[in-house]
């Protein structure tokens, strides 16, 4: 049976992504899905992708939850 390791995001598409503790914020005239595409692609590479997204009440929220397979370290 897969493991698997978890990852959520709380991003507001105004500029900002919380995740793990850790804050990412737009760069001045960075384009909001220019500044998404980023962190997601900062992601991808480490091996995540988008397992779910949850819209908040808010359109411009949502939590983003992220697997990878897990690894011995993590497990």
């Amino acid at each position: 049976m897969a493991s698997w390791e978890y990852r959520v995001a709380y991003v507001d598409f105004r500029g900002r992504i919380s995740s793990e503790g850790v804050e990412f914020i737009r760069q001045p005239g960075e384009h909001r899905t220019a500044f998404v595409r980023r962190y997601l692609d900062g992601l991808g590479s480490e091996g995540w992708e988008v397992s779910a997204v949850q819209p908040l009440i808010r359109m411009e929220t949502s939590y983003f939850v992220f697997k990878r397979p897990a690894t011995a370290d993590a497990a």
